[in-house]
C-alpha cells in the first residue's frame, strides 16, 4: 500500500466528510433528527458548545479508515467506484451501529434512527468518492 496515496486521500476523504457532514446533518436534516428524536434529554450540544476539533478528528479518521479498504483490500480508484463502495460500507456500519444505539438507548426513534442510517449512506458516498478519485489521480490510461 502506498503510504502517500493512503494518507493524502484519507485526508481528502476527512475534509469532504466533514463539510458534507455540515451539509446533511446541520443544513439538511437538523429540523428533521430534532423532531425525531428519543427521550433522551439535552444530548445534541448548541453549535456554541461543539468541540470543533473532535468533529475535524472524526472526520478525518473517517476518511483514513475508506482510504485504507479502498487502498489495501479493494483497489478503488475512481470517484464512481468509491461513491459505490463508500455508501454500503457506510450504510451497513450506520445501521450496525444504530440499530445497537436504538436498541439501548434512547437518543433517537426508530424514524430518526432509519433516516440517519440512510444518510449515513449518503455521507459514506460522498466521503468514498473523494477517497477513490484521489485514489485515481496521476494513474496512467491503459
Amino acid at each position: 500500500m502506498n503510504t502517500q496515496k493512503f494518507l493524502v486521500s484519507g485526508i481528502v476523504g476527512g475534509i469532504i466528510s466533514f463539510f458534507g457532514g455540515y451539509l446533511v446533518y446541520g443544513l439538511v436534516m437538523m429540523d428533521f433528527f430534532a423532531k425525531n428524536a428519543g427521550t433522551a434529554t439535552n444530548v445534541m450540544k448548541a453549535p456554541a458548545d461543539m468541540i470543533w476539533w473532535s468533529m475535524i478528528a472524526g472526520s478525518i479518521c473517517f476518511g483514513l479508515l475508506m482510504s485504507y479498504i479502498f487502498n489495501k483490500w479493494a483497489n478503488i480508484n475512481s470517484l464512481g467506484a468509491g461513491a459505490s463502495a463508500g455508501f454500503v460500507i457506510s450504510l451497513i456500519m450506520t445501521a450496525g451501529f444504530d440499530l445497537m444505539m436504538y436498541g439501548n438507548t434512547n437518543i433517537s426513534n426508530l424514524t430518526g434512527t432509519f433516516a440517519d442510517i440512510i444518510c449515513g449512506g449518503v455521507m459514506g458516498a460522498l466521503t468514498g468518492a473523494a477517497v477513490g478519485m484521489m485514489n485515481g489521480m496521476g494513474k496512467k490510461a491503459a
